[in-house]
């Protein structure tokens, strides 16, 4: 085996670590909703602000990166005479767990409502590590949902509702990330600063006063009469 080739092998036996090191946990993601036992042990389902959802297993593909793309499909359920609603929620996780964009679409009666794409990233670009960094891209995927619904003039109570499930399941499928098989944890608080007492000067020692000699009497100063 040449030097070329050995090169090449160790640079493939480096890489192949990290491209399996981020994964979701399907299972886990299933049992928070209910389980899998619809549509063939392939759904869950679940009420969810007055109305019923249902949410399909999480499909994944790796990105160039090193992380994963997930894709998820969740339906409002309407009831046996009425179409059901769709909407499929879109997460971009980075090699190391951090979740590095976010995007939804729902469809409802041949109209489709797109969110924008949100970013999760901090002036380098770099996606954030953190629960507070998730919670915002999941805060404003459903602030802009919610807005775009609302030009809709929509009135049904499940259909109003669906960005909260969307963010009910971006919340799961955040807690059901693993890396290397560990779940991404939120950052242990930092201990409280440690606070000293004021460094005081020593006081001056109190010395006692000298007791009178036996056989003397103190003077005594009386007022002027």
């Amino acid at each position: 085996m040449t030097a070329a080739m050995k090169s090449i092998l160790f640079l493939l036996t480096t890489l192949l670590p990290l491209s399996a090191a981020v994964t979701i946990d399907a299972e886990a993601f299933g049992k928070d909703l209910g389980g899998w036992k619809k549509r063939g042990n392939t759904a869950a389902e679940y009420p969810l602000s007055g109305a019923e959802y249902r949410t399909y297993k999480p499909e994944t593909s790796p990105t160039p990166d090193g992380g994963i793309f997930i894709s998820v499909r969740i339906d409002h359920v309407r009831g046996w005479l009425a179409t059901d609603d769709h909407a499929i929620l879109e997460i971009t996780v980075s090699p190391v767990g951090a979740i590095v964009s976010a995007q939804s679409n729902i469809a409802i009666q041949g109209r489709s409502i797109k969110s924008e794409m949100i970013l999760g990233g901090n002036e380098g670009g770099k996606a954030i590590l953190s629960p507070e960094g998730a919670v915002r891209i999941g805060t404003d995927l459903v602030a802009d949902l919610s807005a775009k619904l609302l030009r809709e003039n929509l009135v049904e109570a499940g259909r109003v509702s669906f960005p909260a499930a969307l963010r009910h399941n971006y919340n799961r499928l955040y807690q059901a990330i693993r890396v290397d098989g560990v779940q991404v944890l939120p950052a242990a608080p930092a201990p409280p600063p440690i606070v000293m007492p004021p460094t005081n000067p020593p006081s001056a020692p109190i010395i006692p006063a000298k007791p009178p000699t036996p056989g003397t009497t103190p003077l005594e100063i009386k007022p002027f009469q």
